[in-house]
């Protein structure tokens, strides 16, 4: 038994869950300068800002994580520090791209079973295992990391995953300083498009985020498939919440 969590903090950090409610997207680019035109904002199945979120004050009527059942499914585990870091973590804005998601499941052995609906994929990517701290004193960890190309979640969500998740305060990549706004996006960012990933599993598709998963010892025991339980806690109207997700699987050796 494998318990993925890192970390215990509150609220939407350390290992948590996003709602699907958690994110919104517009028709338009906003130019961050004028009042946000939250009105035109949709979310997951097309609902409205006014059936979601109708205040700044109020929880999430529809699409809150006290909405969500258990996830209670098989799941399988992508080693990217091996096969895309060089067994080094891989870096701030780096990108997994679908030709990486399919040569790391050639390589564990997964190219016939491939993904399949109803799978977790879980990515490691070695930036929690090198860059957590607690306290978070020296303040990488939360401030960039690697992550998922926009291709890379169409890819995962044409084969109907239910989440996806990995060792990362984020799924989406993010450039060291993209946050303080000091630098753009990782390059191969869709234009108008900062969290790409997100919008595209949160609102199109409805795939859950993973996030802060702790997956340094499935990686090195070698557990490429797992039945994993994600449990989040039921806040009523939350866009998110800690989990605690323990995945159950067979060591190759």
């Amino acid at each position: 038994m494998e318990v993925l969590n890192e970390n215990a903090n509150p609220g939407q950090q350390g290992t948590q869950i996003d709602a699907l409610g958690h994110f919104a997207s517009l028709n338009d680019t906003w130019d961050g300068a004028s009042e946000l035109a939250a009105d035109g904002a949709r979310y997951y199945g097309g609902l409205t800002q006014a059936e979601v979120k109708p205040t700044p004050d109020s929880p999430l009527l529809r699409l809150g994580v006290d909405k969500m059942p258990p996830l209670v499914t098989s799941a399988i585990l992508l080693d990217a520090r091996t096969h895309v870091g060089g067994g080094e973590p891989m870096s701030a804005g780096q990108h997994v791209t679908p030709e990486h998601i399919e040569a790391m499941l050639e390589a564990a052995g997964l190219a016939e079973r491939g993904i399949l609906p109803g799978d977790i994929v879980l990515i490691y990517t070695g930036w929690s295992s090198d860059h957590y701290e607690d306290p978070d004193t020296s303040g990488v960890y939360y401030s960039m990391a690697p992550g998922l190309s926009y291709e890379s979640a169409q890819h995962l969500g044409e084969r109907r995953i239910v989440a996806a998740g990995l060792d990362t305060p984020f799924v989406d990549a993010v450039a060291d300083g993209q946050l303080a706004g000091t630098s753009p996006p990782p390059s191969g960012t869709p234009t108008g498009m900062v969290f790409p990933v997100h919008e595209h599993f949160l609102t199109e598709v409805g795939i859950h985020t993973l996030e802060g998963l702790k997956l340094k010892a499935m990686a090195d025991d070698g557990v490429s498939v797992s039945c994993a339980m994600v449990l989040p806690v039921l806040t009523k109207g939350g866009a998110g919440a800690p989990i605690r997700p323990v995945a159950i699987g067979t060591p190759s050796s």
